[in-house]
């Protein structure tokens, strides 16, 4: 550890502008919509469609994708169990700093293992909301839009999650949607209800 980043030698510098001062800037409180499921469950797809539904609404938000942040972030990441929590506490970090200000940041990553996503929900505090994408393996894979898992059943693609890698679901999600049995818009409705309820935007 260098002397600069120990710890003992940083001091955190208060904001002068409060939770509240954000609150009656944006309308509503700043959060974290955390979609958690497995690839080709729809999470990038619903993520985005929240991201401009709640724009025209008057919210504040930005989405993290989780293949926009390995291609810069993190793009020194690989898939191995702990390159997979690193991925997650460096978005969950950045996350926490949209909420701060007063934003909803809405984030689509697969976020395997439960641990990682409770520790997210540690560092985001009150405004952290997770929303399991919940679509089985068989509807995943029959879609399979990049080929991912046909390259991870033949062998191409090691530590796959659902297929040779683990995939934790949710035990008590503040929000489910069925990508499986329903179309996105009725997903996407479900969700907008959801931050309708939870974020009320001041007018």
């Amino acid at each position: 550890m260098s002397v600069l980043s120990n710890p003992h030698n940083l001091s955190v510098t208060a904001h002068a502008i409060t939770a509240a001062d954000r609150h009656d800037h944006y309308g509503h409180d700043g959060a974290v919509l955390w979609l958690t499921g497995l690839s080709a469950s729809g999470k990038s797809s619903l993520a985005m469609a929240l991201e401009q539904t709640l724009m025209q609404l008057g919210y504040s938000c930005y989405v993290l994708d989780g293949d926009n942040i390995r291609g810069g972030l993190n793009a020194n990441l690989g898939f191995s169990p702990e390159d997979r929590t690193e991925n997650i506490r460096r978005v969950s970090e950045v996350a926490a700093l949209f909420a701060d200000a007063g934003l909803i940041c809405i984030t689509a990553f697969i976020s395997p293992y439960r641990v990682d996503r409770d520790q997210a929900r540690l560092r985001c505090k009150q405004g952290f909301h997770e929303i399991h994408v919940s679509a089985d393996l068989a509807t995943c894979e029959a879609r399979d839009p990049k080929g991912l898992y046909k390259r991870a059943r033949a062998g191409e693609i090691r530590e796959f999650t659902g297929i040779s890698a683990p995939y934790e679901a949710p035990e008590r999600a503040d929000c489910v949607v069925d990508t499986a049995s329903e179309p996105l818009t009725a997903s996407l409705e479900k969700l907008v209800a959801y931050v309708l309820a939870v974020l009320p935007y001041k007018t």
